[in-house]
């Protein structure tokens, strides 16, 4: 959730990182967006926000056809694994355990 390589999120969201500096505000904060969403709710989402609402800037994590200007060294490739985007779900469902710093 937090690395600056892998994902970006908190290049648009901010969530309760406190020792995270410049986190975004383009995006809803990750702990009030997830309170009320399910494991799949959140992971489809993060598979392909655009099927929830076509003008997002999020981008596809999971998906590889349908996409625009894709340099070619990464067509079909999806940004996250299948492997990262259950830890990204684990971790959003973690959030909604934690009141909000």
């Amino acid at each position: 959730m937090a690395s600056r390589q892998v994902g970006l999120c908190l290049l648009c969201h901010s969530g309760p990182f406190p020792e995270e500096r410049f986190q975004g505000n383009l995006a809803p904060d990750l702990s009030v967006s997830v309170a009320h969403s399910t494991p799949a709710q959140l992971r489809a989402r993060l598979v392909d926000s655009n099927r929830f609402n076509p003008a997002s800037i999020m981008p596809a994590y999971y998906r590889t056809s349908g996409l625009n200007r894709v340099a070619s060294k990464f067509a079909d490739q999806t940004i996250l694994s299948g492997q990262e985007i259950e830890d990204v779900v684990a971790f959003l469902v973690s959030l909604q355990a934690k009141p909000p710093q």
